[in-house]
């Protein structure tokens, strides 16, 4: 299949932004899905073609684009996760507790930011996708998440 492109003479693109700040409190480790807070600030901005980018602001959570039909996908992920970088391994950073270094691990091994196109005013997410902030650390956190929109 070909795919062409061009831009039409003396038509101007107007580029719109949108970035808002999420605050968003975990209950301990686990997948949380951010889809739908996401999805608002995408609506909000009435871009209908463009990018959106999700950024967690920590280094003991991260973010991934998951199943978001089966739970059971969350729960083998994390005892996956808990296999990566156990808390049982002797670490030398644990001065937030024996979470702490792990957590940093498990971050490192996944990511900070997801890039979603916006198709047709809406994340171009696939039907079993949703975005999941990732918190790595037993205890619940107030997680900061910026969402930046830009398109037309």
């Amino acid at each position: 299949m070909a795919v062409k492109t061009a831009l039409v003479p003396g038509m101007a693109c107007a580029a719109m932004m949108q970035q808002r700040l999420l605050r968003i409190s975990t209950k301990g480790q686990g997948l949380l899905n951010v889809t739908p807070e996401v999805s608002r600030v995408v609506a909000d901005s009435q871009v209908q073609t463009g990018i959106c980018v999700v950024f967690v602001r920590h280094t003991s959570a991260s973010l991934v684009i998951q199943e978001n039909a089966d739970p059971s996908v969350q729960h083998d992920l994390n005892r996956w996760m808990n296999d990566i970088a156990p808390e049982s391994r002797h670490w030398e950073h644990d001065d937030e507790g024996v979470d702490d270094m792990p957590a940093h691990a498990r971050a490192a091994i996944t990511r900070t930011n997801e890039v979603i196109p916006i198709v047709e005013g809406r994340l171009g997410l696939g039907t079993w996708q949703g975005i999941y902030l990732w918190e790595h650390r037993h205890s619940g956190h107030e997680r900061q998440v910026i969402v930046h929109v830009q398109g037309e």
